[in-house]
């Protein structure tokens, strides 16, 4: 590990930073590096500009990926080697796309397809509670609390804790792996020589997901946290109250959970339309030579 990697790391600790972010951060610094093959202390603003466009022209990364690259240079070359850059890099107005949903019967397929139990385990968690992908992996064995059917969640977005729904039939699911693989600290540990007992890697936890859609022929739904949107959706359609759904989502604002009444095709499906409120044989009636609105 080089010294200015060793030194950011420290930085990001002291600013408590969320593990996510130190990732994004150091994958940053670490990119532009390897494009210049030089140290990042030698690279100029114009380097770091010619860097943004050639993400955006050439990679085609989404302007709110080459925005969090300059924003992980920024915090390198302020805390790190002590100075400003004035490059900019503007988002331009970020379209609003609604989050992709599957159905109940995809769900299921997605969730038996492992033949690995705690990998099963995982994506049925994930499902069943609304979880993020980092709260999955940081869940314990005491999170789970089976007298009151709630599931914690320590430290989920914004540095919040909460508390959302244990589905009867997860928890006897977890009984049975906790039976047999007894985790310790975290309730799916990572099997890594490197890393044992410790958490899993989003990217591990992502590979699983990702490889039992595909498995299973799903063409969408790319990304695990298409089963937290999944959750949201399904209990909206099942009548359960958006105000509920935002508690156990962790949403600051109601309106983050509103979106999913867009995406909730069960729910669009029974409000009717304006046509059909209106008696168009009555007013058919009242404009026949023999109705009452005829004019001779």
């Amino acid at each position: 590990m080089t010294q200015l990697r060793q030194k950011m790391i420290r930085a990001m600790d002291l600013k408590n930073l969320s593990d996510h972010t130190k990732r994004s951060y150091l994958a940053a610094v670490t990119g532009i590096a390897k494009h210049y093959h030089a140290s990042p202390k030698n690279i100029t603003e114009g380097m770091i500009e010619d860097y943004l466009l050639y993400l955006k022209n050439e990679k085609g990364n989404a302007p709110s990926s080459c925005s969090g690259v300059l924003t992980g240079l920024r915090f390198f070359y302020q805390n790190i080697l002590e100075k400003e850059i004035s490059v900019d890099f503007s988002l331009g107005k970020k379209p609003r796309r609604l989050p992709t949903v599957l159905t109940k019967e995809q769900i299921l397929k997605i969730i038996c397809t492992p033949n690995n139990l705690k990998h099963r385990l995982i994506l049925m968690t994930t499902y069943a509670a609304g979880l993020r992908a980092g709260e999955v992996m940081r869940l314990k064995p005491v999170h789970i609390d089976s007298k009151r059917m709630l599931i914690k969640v320590v430290d989920g977005k914004g540095r919040k804790d909460r508390y959302t729904m244990l589905s009867v039939k997860l928890l006897a699911e977890l009984r049975h792996y906790y039976r047999k693989y007894r985790p310790q600290t975290y309730l799916f540990p990572s099997s890594y020589k490197k890393n044992k007992n410790g958490p899993l890697s989003y990217e591990t936890v992502r590979s699983i997901y990702e490889k039992a859609r595909k498995k299973v022929g799903i063409k969408n739904g790319e990304g695990i946290h298409t089963l937290r949107h999944s959750f949201a959706t399904h209990l909206l359609e099942a009548g359960c109250d958006i105000r509920k759904i935002q508690v156990l989502m962790g949403h600051t604002r109601l309106s983050t959970t509103m979106i999913y009444l867009h995406v909730s095709r069960e729910t669009l499906s029974k409000v009717p339309s304006p046509l059909d409120l209106i008696d168009t044989q009555q007013a058919q009636k009242e404009d026949s030579p023999d109705g009452p609105n005829h004019k001779a």
